[in-house]
């Protein structure tokens, strides 16, 4: 049994990575690319801090970053925070779980005005958004969604989770060949039910889904054993 991860780079190679760390079989099938998008950064003095929900976010924002590197960052979980320090940012708040309660506990912190650098397609979070980037669909073959019957598959956003379960219904795969591991409930929802299991990560996080993977093959590998 292998797992599959869905999610475009940088954060692909990052979960094929924790993957192969845990021991597990992974197998790559990126649904979306992304890429940066021409944005021009408001005056500085008009926000309090930076908000990151990704890395991406961090990684692709670009030059017009350069003017708010001063700024103190809320992350949103380590990955993020780890992003943003690597590309010489100063995080004040990294969040544990969603975008919502790190919103909450900065403005509690006395950032009540934040910029959003986000994706065209992205969680709303009350804060002032500029789009710095876009994820795009990219074709996948019928056959690579055939191959992933017994397998699971990492779903780490709504958008994700929805595109597979169109996918897999184009392709006319049981979604009960497939077992999903989701970052949160809300992308569980997203892929819709009757798939052979549906676990949602403990933590809106990469080593969180790791971990629910693992548990998965083990108890596979179990009822294999036991039958």
């Amino acid at each position: 049994m292998a797992v599959v991860v869905v999610r475009p780079e940088p954060g692909h190679g990052a979960t094929i990575a924790a993957l192969h760390a845990a021991g597990l079989d992974a197998m790559s099938l990126p649904l979306f690319a992304a890429h940066a998008v021409a944005w021009t950064a408001p005056a500085a003095e008009t926000f309090d801090a930076l908000l990151f929900t990704s890395a991406q976010g961090v990684r692709l924002a670009g030059p017009a970053l350069d003017p708010l590197r001063h700024k103190p960052v809320i992350a949103v979980g380590p990955a993020t925070a780890a992003a943003a320090r690597e590309a010489g940012l100063s995080v004040v708040l990294t969040g544990t779980q969603d975008a919502a309660s790190v919103v909450a506990q900065a403005q509690m912190q006395g950032y009540a005005r934040l910029l959003h650098p986000a994706g065209r397609d992205r969680v709303e979070t009350g804060a002032m958004t500029c789009i710095v980037y876009a994820a795009d669909p990219v074709a996948v073959e019928v056959s690579a969604i055939h191959a992933l019957a017994g397998q699971i598959v990492l779903l780490h956003s709504a958008r994700a989770a929805a595109r597979l379960a169109e996918l897999v219904g184009q392709a006319g795969l049981s979604r009960a060949a497939v077992s999903l591991v989701a970052i949160s409930a809300k992308t569980a929802a997203a892929a819709g039910p009757g798939w052979q299991a549906a676990v949602i990560a403990t933590a809106p996080r990469d080593d969180a889904m790791v971990a629910a993977a693992q548990a998965l093959t083990r108890a596979a590998a179990t009822e294999i054993s036991g039958a």
